[in-house]
């Protein structure tokens, strides 16, 4: 059966096995949910119990790596999320400790003492000696 990919220009992909499923969508440059959808549509068109199959356990197959991409994409986000929490936690205990650094518009390495965390989208910014949005990668040693 071929389906065609979603969101691009006519292309189509084989879907006679897992593994050129997934050689397919890579090599496409198609998104995780762009191949995810194609996934899903294959799954729901096949009949495992048709005896006309070339593989019967290709139904099998394919839901195990589908189960398998979805376990993945979550553990990257938990992953992301957790590393996100360990940065800001990391930032706020710098709080009233006197910290080495770099200065950011200088270049050169300063001493002061981390008054304030911010977090923006990017991750916690530090306020040392009145000067606001330090990233913490500057931080060299902490006293």
């Amino acid at each position: 059966m071929s389906i065609s990919a979603p969101n691009t220009t006519n292309t189509t992909a084989s879907t006679t096995g897992t593994s050129s499923t997934s050689s397919s969508a890579s090599g496409m440059g198609i998104t995780e949910d762009q191949f995810l959808q194609m996934l899903m549509a294959e799954l729901q068109n096949q009949n495992p119990m048709d005896s006309s199959s070339t593989d019967p356990m290709q139904f099998v197959q394919e839901l195990a790596q589908f189960t398998s991409v979805e376990q993945e994409t979550d553990t990257a986000d938990n992953t992301a999320t957790l590393d996100s929490g360990q940065s800001t936690a990391s930032a706020v205990a710098l709080i009233g400790d006197t910290v080495n650094y770099t200065d950011p518009t200088s270049g050169n390495p300063d001493t002061g003492t981390v008054q304030s965390v911010e977090i923006t989208s990017s991750g916690p910014t530090l306020t040392i000696n009145g000067t606001a949005g330090i990233d913490p990668s500057t931080v060299t040693e902490v006293s």
